[in-house]
């Protein structure tokens, strides 16, 4: 791991040579030549280390990053042919610079290649994936502005199907767009507001991402003193509205000096296009002014206690980011990246790249573990330098971005691994001396590449917009802006085969889907985290069983068979109380140039209150912004779990249906439907669903009392939605009608989950068949409290069936058990998806919202 100065201090002596010109060398030509077609070669040179990676880091390779054939889909790159073909793509960089001979370029390459090989580096998946190939564009994260007219607006969507195509994220400030209601002056009628256009731009990158290969994630802000903030705090309460963008509110230091002096104080908005403040007045659900006004504590309350139901908003302190913003001459940051720890100017893009601190361990496992911070140093130099290097090699989507990010350069290099390193070391995540030893990993992060930086600008020249920024004010002379951020680390981790970023593990071991056979079948397979496989074997506790307990629990808490001392170490997300959370994000933050990626993950059982105190100690801590999860907020009950008692009444057999003569076929001894008249009484029921309001009519017998059928339609579901839903009905209807009970097929239906869920006031619905079980238990229940008579000849009123439904709603409140714990599906392998680094992931395959 030798860092890359053309100084040559801290080289091996091979590079050392080949930077300095070794005479020999340079005065053969031919070498050069030699140089040049090593650069363009497939395969890396043959004396460099082989790959090594685990089977899932492999899948994960093929299944997302190496090439493939155009027409047969089938992988035609190898691991070290991708990882040559990243590394000495970036290297051509120092072709650009004075001295930048092939030589040079080659054994820059080849430290680069190293970097990947050992796994002591990742830069960021746009960078393994088009590094080398024709699209070419390396980045991972935009900030676009949006003005407020049409052409600014629609310039904007064009601009974000360039940079999605290509697996680029965009964050976007609606802030500057007039407020609902008020006035377009070339057509003389109102505008709906910004949150009508998010929609637009939502259902734009819906269609972009068809074709994406990776989908590139979206942030959406509005400042806490624009006019729509109320409506846009509940934005995503209706899924439908938006299902691609996280929402955060920017929150000024005005809102929290007037909460903090008097959360009474009546809080102002104001008109982007005006200018003018004014008081926020409320309004009621059809949006007519009730005369009452909102003050800063109320509207604080609102934020918190939807972020507590849904995880959204999150909240990003915008004043904090451009108050430490060191290039204040280029303007005012309104907006970040996708998952908030990246603020960004309008048109600036930012090159990620992230280390791996458990790689740095050295005794690892002997009790006598140390962490080498020489080795972490001249990493983080040569990591500096490839970062730059990826700034000249980019090719942009848009002129503009071009122009804006080498005016910057701005770059992100941060860390992975954290969780491993602390259970090398025996420090609890959870603790002082963790805290500590995250600060000071930041600390060095920080200084080292401010350092590499300043190398940098003594071969290149600084960065464009230094002239004027506080770097010069300081009269340090740096080659980039920025050089620091914790950035989610998404599927990169699982290639480098360490925990993701500074979050502690989501659990000790997971069920991976590693590769799927010609079938399409996949093979299945436990991963335990290294550090604690090795320990657990060291101290003679490992076996099966327990590997079983933790894959099904993630934790060792309720273990009385491990030690205390294990088990202060070895902590995972949902042992760690919120607090130390956002303790550990505090840390880091001190020393970092942009800010961190980080959930603060809280149990089922949290309140509103226990979510404000974290917002408020993210207040006193300084940090830039802050995202919570709560355990199941976006969950709905479980499944019925194995071994559960089977119905016992002597009128059903084991599988549900009565055994009644005239629905069995007395020839064949099949079941036969019974037939039905062509006039029947129904009963509708409205339920909100990811696909709109699904409307849900059961068909009953008056005589028997028994629902005989089931229709469904969505208003807004598109056909392939409303073609699964019809089919779903059509199979529960035969059920009924051979006499299947109702209640036996909701056993079936409920809690299937999917990738797009929706929060509703009975609950969050998973998917197309929850939805439809959820719409039908509020049948049930009316049906139990009220009779079906009464029911069937409109007897109840709404006021009693809504009485009726919040009563059921509170019943069926099961509290949560290990077994329930994240039930939200990846779209990819249906595994359950885990909340952290600010972002949705997947552990089974390496799925990553972000």
């Amino acid at each position: 791991m030798a860092t890359i100065h053309l100084t040559g201090e801290g080289m091996t002596q091979d590079t050392k040579k080949k930077l300095t010109g070794d005479a020999a060398l340079r005065e053969v030509t031919d070498h050069a030549s030699a140089a040049r077609a090593a650069l363009e070669a497939i395969d890396p040179p043959a004396h460099l280390p082989p790959v090594d990676l685990s089977e899932n880091a492999l899948a994960v390779l093929e299944r997302r990053y190496l090439k493939k054939d155009e027409e047969t889909g089938e992988v035609i790159e190898t691991p070290a042919q991708c990882f040559w073909r990243v590394a000495s793509h970036v290297a051509k960089g120092e072709l650009k610079f004075p001295g930048g001979t092939p030589e040079v370029a080659l054994a820059v390459a080849e430290e680069f290649y190293g970097l990947m090989v050992r796994r002591e580096f990742m830069p960021n998946s746009p960078t393994i994936m088009n590094a080398g190939r024709e699209m070419g564009m390396l980045s991972a994260c935009f900030v676009l502005p949006i003005e407020d007219s049409i052409d600014g607006i629609f310039e904007s969507i064009k601009a974000t199907a360039l940079i999605q195509k290509s697996g680029g994220g965009t964050g976007f400030s609606f802030s500057r767009l007039r407020p609902s209601g008020d006035i377009v002056a070339s057509s003389g009628g109102t505008t709906e507001g910004p949150l009508s256009f998010i929609q637009v731009f939502s259902k734009a990158t819906d269609a972009i991402q068809q074709g994406a290969f990776r989908r590139g994630a979206n942030m959406g802000m509005l400042r806490v003193d624009h006019p729509d903030v109320v409506r846009f705090i509940s934005f995503k309460d209706d899924l439908t509205k938006i299902q691609n963008y996280n929402v955060s509110v920017a929150v000024t230091n005005r809102f929290l000096d007037e909460l903090a002096a008097d959360p009474s104080t009546v809080h102002q908005v104001k008109n982007p296009r005006t200018g003018l403040w004014r008081e926020l007045e409320k309004k009621d659900d059809a949006g007519v002014a009730t005369g009452e006004l909102w003050t800063v504590g109320e509207l604080w309350d609102l934020i918190v206690s939807h972020a507590w139901k849904t995880g959204e908003p999150g909240v990003i302190f915008i004043d904090r980011i451009n108050e430490t913003n060191p290039i204040k001459n280029v303007g005012l940051i309104e907006a970040t990246n996708p998952c908030g720890e990246q603020p960004l100017h309008p048109y600036d893009s930012c090159n990620l790249g992230s280390i791996n601190l458990g790689q740095f361990i050295q005794g690892g496992g002997s009790g006598n573990a140390t962490f080498d911070w020489d080795e972490y140093k001249a990493t983080i130099h040569t990591c500096t330098r490839f970062l730059d290097n990826v700034i000249e090699v980019n090719k942009y989507p848009l002129t503009q971005i071009d122009q804006m990010s080498k005016t910057t350069r701005r770059i992100g290099l941060g860390v992975m691994g954290f969780a491993d390193a602390l259970y090398d070391l025996g420090i609890a995540y959870n603790s002082e001396e963790g805290c500590a030893f995250g600060e000071e990993i930041m600390r060095v992060l920080n200084d080292e590449s401010h350092l590499a930086s300043e190398g940098l600008a003594e071969e290149r020249g600084v960065f464009p917009a230094w002239d004027g920024s506080d770097w010069q004010a300081a009269g340090r002379r740096l080659r980039n802006s920025y050089t620091t951020t914790v950035a989610p680390t998404g599927t990169i981790s699982i290639i480098a085969g360490c925990s993701g970023g500074i979050e502690p593990m989501f659990s000790l071991a997971f069920i991976r889907q590693v590769m799927k056979d010609t079938n399409g079948v996949p093979t299945v397979m436990r991963e335990v985290n290294q550090v604690f496989d090795r320990v657990a074997r060291e101290r003679g506790v490992f076996s099966d069983d327990l590997v079983d307990d933790v894959v099904t629990n993630g934790t060792l808490a309720h273990r009385e068979d491990i030690a205390d001392d294990m088990k202060r170490v070895f902590v995972t997300a949902h042992d760690i109380k919120p607090e130390w959370h956002m303790k550990m994000q505090a840390a880091f933050q001190r020393h970092c140039d942009s800010s961190i990626s980080k959930t603060i993950n809280f149990p089922h059982d949290a309140t509103v209150e226990d979510v404000n105190e974290i917002y408020q100690l993210a207040i006193a801590s300084g940090v830039k912004g802050v995202t919570v999860y709560r355990d199941g907020c976006r969950d709905v009950q479980p499944m019925a779990l194995k071994g559960s008692t089977s119905l016992k009444s002597a009128e059903v057999s084991e599988d549900g249906i009565e055994p009644v003569l005239e629905i069995v076929d007395p020839a064949t001894h099949t079941l036969r439907p019974i037939k039905l008249p062509e006039i029947m009484p129904s009963l509708r029921i409205r339920q909100m669903t990811s696909f709109g309001n699904m409307h849900v009519k059961v068909a009953v017998d008056f005589q028997s009392g028994r629902e005989r059928e089931v229709f469904a339609q969505l208003g807004k579901g598109g056909d392939v939605a409303n073609s699964d839903l019809e089919a779903i009905c059509r199979l529960l209807s035969l059920w009924l009608r051979v006499n299947g009970k109702l209640e036996t097929a909701l056993k079936q239906l409920d809690g299937i989950g999917s990738s797009l869920t929706v929060p509703t006031k009975d609950g969050r619905i998973m998917s197309l068949a929850d939805g439809l079980a959820r719409a039908l238990h509020r049948y049930l229940d009316a049906k139990k409290a009220h009779g079906l008579e009464a029911l069937l000849l409109g007897r109840v009123s709404g006021a009693a069936l809504d009485d009726t439904a919040a009563a059921a709603r509170k019943a069926h409140t099961a509290p949560r058990t290990a077994e329930s714990r994240y039930k939200l599906k990846c779209p990819s392998c249906e595994a359950n998806l885990a909340f952290e680094e600010g972002c949705a992931k997947c552990y089974g395959c390496g799925f990553s919202q972000c």
